[in-house]
């Protein structure tokens, strides 16, 4: 019956920590979506934006004419989700991807945005989609990459219907798929590295238009540690924004002093709900740690006092072996590493 408990504690603990982290990584991913966090991460990842003041790209260029809002949720059944801008936020930001046969695959942000024009440029508006991802896990399985080239091909697929019908491709919107990836190998940390196609002439000096082939780009934001090489710039304010160890209170005083980012309701809500719910990770993780070092602390206490009486006399290793739910060669091997 003891045992019984101690396994239900466990696992109600396991299922409490489960849903700590899955609630401490949505409110990671909510941050992203406000327009002054994405007007940052635009000028410092996408190349339209370089030259433009930060306030100016997110009050004029994010969302902006000629329409508001995302492009189609199925690859298979394009519709639009248009999603409001109350208190700079971008408000339903987790626009859904899915076909029949693929499942269903979630875009932390996805929005529709204007590019700055030079007065060299045609009167006709340059239109982006751009997608940003706060990816906890820089190895899950598969190269991030790849699944970035993927989402990329997904926005530029799922125009057709909404952007573009039949062979109108000259419509198709350029699309950028930002990862900003929180726990990365230390040979990636402090890096912000772009994949896009580019034109490699092989035989000749053909020139195409840049705009008629660079329609997708996807960018991986690799963070850092504070006082290391490189730790400035966008991938500082990431991860002060992302850290899960700075308390509320230093974030914003940072994201204001050093980035100008002014602690509106939302956004001061959002920091004080992701630190808060990153404090209760860390605390259900280092009960969970406590309990294991006791437990296995016990089962270790019990075999050397076990092996004792082997060793003295007291015990045949046969029935030692059976209390310590061993064979008899494993707790033979046992104490031959213990005494």
């Amino acid at each position: 019956m003891e045992n019984q408990r101690m396994v239900e504690n466990h696992l109600a603990h396991t299922i409490g920590q489960t849903e700590n982290e899955a609630r401490y990584d949505k409110a990671t991913k909510k941050l992203p979506a406000n327009k002054l966090v994405l007007a940052h991460i635009m000028k410092g990842c996408v190349e339209e934006y370089r030259s433009c003041p930060v306030h100016e790209i997110a009050e004029k260029y994010i969302e902006g004419e000629p329409e508001i809002g995302t492009v189609g949720v199925h690859a298979d059944d394009t519709n639009r989700v248009h999603h409001s801008t109350a208190d700079s936020t971008i408000s339903g930001s987790n626009s859904e991807d899915a076909t029949l046969t693929e499942g269903t695959i979630y875009y932390d942000v996805r929005f529709n945005a204007i590019a700055p024009k030079s007065d060299a440029e045609p009167e006709e508006l340059i239109r982006l989609i751009i997608n940003v991802e706060a990816q906890n896990k820089f190895k899950p399985g598969y190269p991030l990459t790849k699944r970035a080239i993927y989402y990329c091909s997904r926005m530029i697929s799922a125009q057709h219907g909404s952007v573009f019908t039949k062979s109108e491709y000259g419509k198709i919107k350029k699309v950028y798929s930002i990862w900003v990836c929180t726990n990365p190998p230390e040979e990636f940390q402090n890096s912000v590295t772009q994949y896009s196609i580019k034109a490699e002439p092989i035989v000749g000096n053909a020139a195409e238009k840049v705009e008629n082939y660079d329609l997708m780009s996807v960018v991986m934001v690799c963070l850092g540690k504070p006082g290391t090489e490189n730790y400035t710039g966008i991938l500082k304010f990431l991860e002060v924004l992302l850290s899960s160890s700075r308390a509320a209170e230093e974030k914003k005083k940072i994201l204001t002093e050093d980035f100008g980012v002014p602690m509106t309701t939302t956004l001061e809500r959002e920091v004080l709900e992701m630190c808060n719910l990153s404090q209760g990770v860390k605390e259900e993780g280092i009960e969970i740690g406590i309990r294991k070092g006791i437990k296995q602390g016990v089962e270790e206490g019990k075999f050397l006092a076990l092996a004792e009486l082997v060793k003295d006399g007291t015990l045949s290793v046969e029935v030692a072996a059976a209390k310590a739910k061993m064979t008899v060669d494993e707790f033979k091997k046992a104490m031959k590493g213990t005494f």
